[in-house]
């Protein structure tokens, strides 16, 4: 689907000059295209703007002047607001049509198996009952999806891995704009989710889509049940998670990161690898690799073991 630049300011209600482009998407400064709608709407990416290949970029007049000869202004002091309402125009269409899947040898498919348009499984997969596989979803070989399990539309699922009842995959981000007046306008989350080979998933596990790009969870790694990733999140090769952990937006882990029953983190942070957050840790800035943490903020251990023991003292001597 795309769509005339001018139309596109015609809708967001911006005076649009310059060069009327074809727009098939939207996109991050750093990775959007010359066909790529992006926007600018954080002092801390600015320097991103002189080096972006976006056709397009919704910007404020101030900043404007920063973006390289051929990609277009769209003047507005609402960047965030307007992107939402184009994210729209990009959605994905929901429809309650299907078509059979294309099938490789050995699969076992049970009958009471919803599936959208053009899905595509591997060899000797095998999904049971209840489960509804979205538009343009593919399944690699050797996966096992347990009953009822969702698989939103673009999503992508490697080769041997685990999925528990419950568990939905590709459902939207959490994200929203808002209005000068308080309003809660809806970002489409129009990226994807893709899991690597040998993922295992429990049960009522929530993986969200990425607004643009993907949320990516990687070989090996291995979820609890009652596990909520955010979207965009990049889960490094072979980590483990206990039930009840939760990330937030944007957040990256290293590979082989270990964290605790109920710790959580906080967006756009950085977990680097073989880090371990011990049980109900709070990460609340991005923590460097091969340590272990505790605590709310999450601390290393060993100071957060002697703030607790000073703290027991000095109750005790109260």
């Amino acid at each position: 689907m795309t769509y005339k630049l001018s139309q596109i300011a015609q809708i967001l209600q911006i005076d649009f000059q310059g060069t009327d482009i074809e727009i098939d998407g939207i996109h991050t400064l750093s990775e959007a295209t010359p066909t790529q709608l992006s926007f600018f709407n954080d002092a801390k990416y600015v320097a991103q703007l002189p080096n972006t290949k976006a056709g397009a970029v919704l910007i404020d007049q101030k900043h404007a002047s920063m973006l390289p000869e051929g990609t277009v202004a769209l003047i507005t002091d609402e960047a965030y607001l307007k992107l939402a309402i184009a994210s729209k125009l990009f959605a994905h269409k929901v429809e309650t049509k299907g078509e059979h899947p294309h099938m490789d040898e050995g699969c076992d498919i049970d009958k009471r198996v919803r599936f959208g348009k053009n899905v595509t499984l591997g060899k000797n997969v095998t999904i049971m009952a209840g489960c509804y596989v979205g538009d343009n979803v593919s399944i690699g070989s050797g996966t096992l999806l347990y009953p009822n399990v969702t698989l939103y539309h673009g999503t992508s699922i490697g080769e041997r891995c685990i999925i528990h009842s419950g568990t939905v995959i590709g459902c939207d981000g959490y994200g929203f704009a808002h209005t000068k007046t308080g309003e809660h306008v809806k970002i489409y989350q129009n990226g994807k989710v893709i899991i690597e080979d040998d993922v295992e998933i429990g049960a009522n596990c929530t993986i969200d889509r990425a607004v643009f790009g993907a949320t990516t969870i990687r070989k090996g790694t291995k979820l609890d049940n009652l596990i909520q990733i955010g979207h965009n999140c990049d889960v490094g090769a072979y980590t483990l998670m206990a039930a009840q952990v939760g990330l937030a937006g944007s957040t990256s882990l290293g590979r082989n990161v270990v964290m605790g029953g109920q710790s959580a983190s906080a967006g756009h942070l950085h977990v680097g690898e073989f880090a371990t957050i011990a049980g109900k840790g709070g990460v609340t800035k991005s923590l460097e690799g091969g340590k272990t943490y505790a605590g709310f903020p999450a601390i290393e251990i060993k100071l957060w073991r002697k703030m607790q023991a000073a703290l027991m003292r000095i109750v005790k001597n109260r």
